[in-house]
């Protein structure tokens, strides 16, 4: 069996919805970076191809000579910003250092054109700048020289102006991503509603009574996603042949015991005549099995209609539960006298319930003979009514006789499952209890007695 996904459709969705936002918008932020850092370096482009142009305006060539008029504010202007300064190399021929810094990196091996700038990236003092390089020429056309001049400066301005973007554009992205992020979140619980809605019917079809007694009503959205709609109507279908599957148990289940009812009481009647009449022995112990599987049979006929009877729908009806109890508890003393049990009851002298009073009185029946048939002669049976703290009206049935083995609590509720191999019984009683209980939206339960016996009954809601 493969193992089931406890990830939630709703995590899914913020999943596979929320972290593509989150990629791209980092993605956007590394590009918005990127974008910010070439923006700089144009202006650092453009600012150094200024200067070295108007530092090469400033050199003069006087016949074979040069004449550098580079006055002192120019060069404080370019050295003012010790973080940022600009550093100038005057070389002629190329290399051969004039004025400035003789440590400015030479270009990379590429062909120069005179009079075009050309724009490179070097180390200086351990650090990244931006060069403009410029050839000047100069002389007379007989000795014709070449001037170059280079101006170089450091990118501290370029990951400051990046860094200032960056921030300006990542803030209102970072807003609108958390906007978007509540969009998607609120659309997400929106969307779901209908799941949600889908399975709050289900609940509330599952937490009726068991039984199938209620109808399988079919779930109803009206207004939910065509997908919602085609579940809900694959569902209705699946409840539906449901709710036929346990109408057509229930009316087989009471034809069958409705049709062994009429010919199991003439055998009866008829087994009994026989033995009134017969004198021989043997026929007499023939005739007392006979009648004995057909009581037997009988009482299982009985107890399936009272089953079907109990998964039927019911009308509750307030009444007294502790007179029904001392009603039904009269009813079976005579029985239990004959057999030399003590049955009698303690308890609430009224206590009112929503029930129905057929179902509560075959339920106390069973109890009852439950107890008077596993308990034997000689022990003492108590019907009891009382009201807990919590709620819960108690209909219970209390034995000293031999009581259950703990290993077997878990099967005393089952279809068919009996204590003993005692002859009278067919397992049938306390799981028509249940039934019942259920039925009245209480529960059945069972419990030791100390040093021996068993209590048995019904917890029914008070009303």
């Amino acid at each position: 069996m493969q193992p089931v996904s406890r990830v939630s459709l709703k995590r899914k969705l913020l999943l596979w919805l929320l972290l593509p936002q989150l990629v791209l918008w980092l993605s956007g932020g590394f590009f918005a970076w990127r974008l910010a850092l070439q923006n700089g370096e144009k202006g650092i482009d453009q600012t150094l191809t200024q200067s070295v142009r108007g530092l090469a305006r400033q050199i003069k060539p006087i016949g074979d000579g040069l004449l550098v008029d580079f006055p002192k504010a120019a060069q404080d202007l370019l050295e003012q910003d010790p973080a940022d300064r600009i550093t100038y190399m005057v070389s002629s021929p190329p290399g051969k250092f004039l004025l400035g810094n003789a440590q400015l990196p030479p270009p990379p091996p590429v062909s120069v054109r005179v009079g075009e700038p050309l724009l490179y990236q070097a180390r200086l003092d351990g650090k990244t700048v931006r060069v403009a390089l410029l050839d000047v020429d100069y002389g007379t056309p007989q000795a014709r020289q070449t001037l170059r001049v280079q101006v170089a400066q450091s990118l501290a301005v370029r990951q400051r102006i990046a860094q200032e973007l960056l921030a300006q554009m990542l803030l209102p992205m970072g807003l609108m991503g958390l906007a978007l992020s509540a969009l998607v979140y609120a659309g997400v619980l929106r969307g779901l509603q209908p799941l949600k809605r889908l399975e709050a019917q289900i609940e509330q079809a599952g937490a009726r009574p068991h039984g199938g007694a209620e109808p399988l009503l079919p779930i109803e959205l009206t207004s939910a996603p065509q997908e919602v709609h085609s579940l809900a109507s694959t569902i209705n279908g699946l409840l539906e042949a449901v709710a036929s599957g346990q109408q057509k148990e229930k009316r087989f289940l009471n034809d069958a015991a409705h049709q062994l009812r009429t010919p199991l009481a003439g055998l009866i009647a008829q087994t009994e005549l026989a033995l009134h009449e017969s004198r021989e022995p043997a026929v007499r112990e023939r005739l007392e099995k006979v009648l004995s599987a057909a009581r037997r049979s009988a009482h299982l006929v009985h107890q399936l209609l009272q089953l079907a009877r109990s998964e039927a729908h019911v009308e509750m009806q307030p009444l007294d539960l502790a007179a029904l109890a001392r009603e039904v508890a009269r009813e079976c003393a005579g029985r239990a006298l004959a057999q030399g049990t003590d049955l009698g009851y303690e308890g609430d002298e009224q206590r009112m319930v929503q029930g129905q009073p057929l179902l509560l009185r075959e339920a106390l029946n069973n109890l009852i003979d439950n107890a008077l048939h596993y308990a034997g002669p000689g022990a003492t049976v108590t019907v009891r009514v009382s009201a807990n703290p919590d709620g819960w009206a108690d209909l219970v049935v209390e034995d000293d006789g031999p009581g259950v083995a703990q290993q077997h609590f878990a099967d005393l509720f089952s279809r068919f499952w009996r204590g003993s191999d005692q002859a009278g019984g067919c397992g049938l009683g306390l799981s028509i209890v249940e039934e019942i209980a259920l039925r009245h939206g209480g529960r059945a339960v069972a419990e030791p007695v100390r040093p021996h016996g068993l209590r048995a009954g019904l917890k029914l809601p008070l009303t």
